[in-house]
């Protein structure tokens, strides 16, 4: 098996029967974990569904989908992301040409067709503070951040990244066994900064590889609002992070 994916729906049926739709056709196994009932509806034929008898994080949903799986390639999708035809088979040729790439990340476009910036820098306490608090009112991130971002650098061809956005990486799996997988004491938001930070600890490259193209209906629900469930889960994520590294307290 060269391919396996592993899709979470947290209630995400209708997104489900696009992804889906779009996804199934380029890999060799699908698994669909089912966080919460409602999350599925009618899925593709050869697709599992693990349904949950009760709420798992998302970390903790995506290490059950790879223990269920078996391809020397895990793919994490999320339900809002749609795959251009060959968007999977650009991430596996460029990992199988490059051994030491542990995680590959798409081109990520909004709906509209413009592109989404998902490959980014690790954050600094600085940055943080102007994203993730009334200041980003002062400050928008998307003009005084440019290299948290790259958003100067539109790479056509594959380069190097920090972390990129989980919703849709293609992992090794030789790298999830060494770093054991993913992070399931985060509750929502920074495993996948975590992840990319753990696997480059370990020696793994993590790349962005614009050949690869994918359609992310991004809700970033912490963008909008300062007081908010998200909000807090975002904070508990980040700290989380900085207490497993507190190498980057010194990254101002």
């Amino acid at each position: 098996m060269k391919v396996s994916a592993v899709v979470v729906s947290h209630g995400h049926a209708a997104e489900l029967e696009t992804s889906l739709s779009a996804l199934v056709p380029q890999i060799g196994e699908t698994v669909v974990v089912a966080n919460v009932p409602g999350s599925v509806d009618v899925v593709p034929n050869g697709v599992r569904v693990l349904e949950n008898p009760r709420p798992l994080s998302l970390a903790a949903n995506v290490n059950l989908g790879i223990a269920a799986t078996a391809g020397e390639y895990v793919l994490s999708a999320n339900p809002d992301v749609t795959p251009e035809p060959d968007a999977v088979a650009a991430l596996v040729a460029f990992a199988d040409a490059h051994p030491q790439c542990g995680i590959a990340g798409p081109q990520m476009r909004w709906p509209d067709g413009t592109w989404q910036p998902s490959r980014r820098r690790f954050p600094t306490i600085r940055g943080t503070l102007v994203r993730r608090t009334p200041l980003r009112r002062l400050r928008t991130p998307y003009e005084t951040q440019r290299d948290h971002y790259h958003l100067d650098e539109r790479p056509t061809d594959p380069v190097q990244a920090d972390w990129m956005l989980g919703a849709f990486l293609l992992m090794r799996r030789t790298t999830l066994d060494e770093i054991g997988g993913w992070d399931a004491g985060f509750r929502h938001y920074c495993e996948d900064i975590d992840l990319c930070y753990r696997a480059g600890q370990a020696g793994w490259e993590r790349w962005y590889v614009p050949s690869s193209v994918v359609t992310h209906d991004y809700a970033a629900v912490i963008d909008r609002s300062f007081l908010s469930r998200h909000t807090l889960w975002h904070a508990r994520g980040m700290a989380r992070f900085v207490r497993k590294h507190p190498e980057r307290l010194l990254a101002l």
